[in-house]
């Protein structure tokens, strides 16, 4: 009895492990279709502000399916998914407030070596 019991972790194991290696495959070719629509939408005569808009929000598609299934954040801690989002919306609220301040129009140099000729 002890034999069986011992044997069907292991066999559970070799599952779970052959079914997530079908699950990256599947969410590679997902990741695969999502880039071929995007290269496509490029060439369609769309207005600026739809493409920019349908590739935005087809790479955020595609980088929530990174995160959750390539970075293991779908089987992690809650907590470390929490963490990981509030990192990443430091980061972002970094990089906006450097946007901003560098698109300042008193953050041009001054000088002789910045005068346009």
């Amino acid at each position: 009895m002890s034999a069986h019991a011992s044997a069907s972790p292991a066999h559970s194991a070799a599952d779970h492990g052959e079914g997530k290696f079908h699950l990256f495959v599947q969410v590679a070719m997902i990741l695969a279709v999502i880039t071929g629509i995007e290269i496509i939408i490029i060439y369609l005569p769309f207005a600026n502000w739809l493409l920019i808009t349908s590739l935005v929000i087809l790479s955020a598609v595609k980088f929530l399916y990174v995160i959750f299934i390539f970075m293991h954040l779908k089987w992690d801690k809650a907590f470390c998914t929490i963490l990981f989002f509030i990192g990443l919306i430091l980061a972002g609220g970094t990089l906006w407030a450097l946007l901003a301040l560098h698109g300042a129009k008193d953050s041009v140099p001054v000088g002789p070596a910045y005068e346009q000729v």
